[in-house]
């Protein structure tokens, strides 16, 4: 049996919505989403994207629907696909309405930039008549000009006007089935903003760090706000958004889930950053580690330490592991030593005990 970590993070209680096959909110699990970056209208490509993010651990899949061939590809993408798919639309009422007509099960929009509660009401009537949510979603750059005007600029409290605002609107028009998301590519101002939005509402959370940047700047962006905001209880889906292949985005979805202890899911590596005592080529054995454990889904704790200094009794908590000497290593399991092996065999072997485990 894997030992699994206690988290100590409380969600806050939320309604409950369902996307597809899937339920957002609640005590459901937090759900890892990411976004397509390949044009809709090639239904093969953008069905190959969904699969590989799918295999990587997706899911909810959002797609952008610029136009109105970009909505009718869902119909022949969502034959195709496992997961649910959310149509992303901006400022055409009428790509929301044909989004929903061919299948897609949630829509994310910004009511206030449809053009009028008119436009607003017939999305409204689609999703109702078709029970599919929406996603209310509000960007820094989108605030209307009032509440701009109001608090001089993007603050946390004018964000959280514009959703709540935005909110009341579907609300006024008897439509409840709403999952919110507000975000900026402000680290402390979207920290700020979910956590003032989290006492407004009880509707369930998407929560994101948007345009954050490339992978290796990005991916630091997101842990910190990403982070912060789920070690306070509040988020119920969310997206790593990088520039980058969309892949890499579930890769640090499942990360930082598995730092809070939230949701355990593939291999987290528990690695030293060498140092003198280190009498092996410990960066390398890591890395190789690591790498073949890539597509492991269970979750399981793998440590990598240089020397007995942070041997297996620094490492107890993890579910197995090899602690280096000076050329050879001795491999672990819950703290326990099963046995002693070469330095050239120290991958080989652990290996061979991390599958007999993940596959018994």
């Amino acid at each position: 049996m894997l030992a699994y970590m206690s988290s100590m993070v409380a969600r806050k209680p939320t309604r409950v919505i369902s996307v597809g096959g899937i339920k957002i909110g609640g005590d459901n699990p937090i759900v890892i989403q990411s976004m397509t970056n390949t044009d809709t209208r090639d239904v093969k490509a953008t069905v190959a994207q969904i699969k590989a993010l799918t295999k990587a651990g997706c899911e909810l899949a959002r797609v952008a629907v610029p136009c109105i061939e970009s909505a009718k590809a869902i119909f022949d993408i969502k034959k195709q696909i496992t997961i649910p798919l959310e149509a992303d639309i901006h400022f055409d009422y009428r790509l929301a309405i044909e989004s929903i007509k061919y299948g897609a099960d949630k829509i994310r929009i910004n009511p206030a930039t449809l053009g009028g509660l008119d436009k607003i009401k017939k999305v409204v009537e689609a999703a109702k008549e078709h029970k599919i949510p929406i996603r209310v979603g509000i960007n820094s750059g989108a605030v209307e000009k009032d509440i701009f005007k109001k608090y001089g600029g993007i603050t946390a409290e004018a964000l959280l006007e514009s959703a709540m605002r935005s909110v009341k609107t579907l609300e006024n028009m008897d439509f409840y089935d709403i999952c919110i998301s507000i975000k900026s590519s402000n680290v402390p101002l979207t920290i700020k903003t979910n956590m003032l939005l989290s006492e407004q509402t009880d509707y369930p959370l998407h929560i994101g760090i948007t345009e954050t940047g490339t992978i290796k700047s990005g991916s630091i962006k997101s842990a910190m706000g990403l982070g912060t905001i789920l070690y306070h209880g509040i988020g119920d889906t969310f997206r790593v958004s990088l520039t980058g292949d969309p892949v890499e985005e579930i890769y640090y979805c499942k990360q930082i889930l598995n730092a809070l202890g939230i949701r355990r899911s593939g291999v987290e590596i528990i690695s030293c950053p060498t140092c003198a005592r280190t009498k092996v080529d410990l960066i390398s054995i890591a890395n190789e580690v690591e790498r073949q454990c890539e597509d492991i889904i269970q979750p399981i704790q793998v440590a990598v330490m240089g020397c007995a200094v942070n041997g297996p009794g620094e490492a107890q908590q993890a579910d197995i592991g090899i602690a280096s000497g000076d050329g050879h290593g001795v491999i672990f399991k819950h703290g326990k030593v099963l046995k002693k092996v070469s330095e050239a065999k120290m991958v080989t072997e652990l290996m061979k005990e991390i599958n007999a485990m993940v596959s018994a």
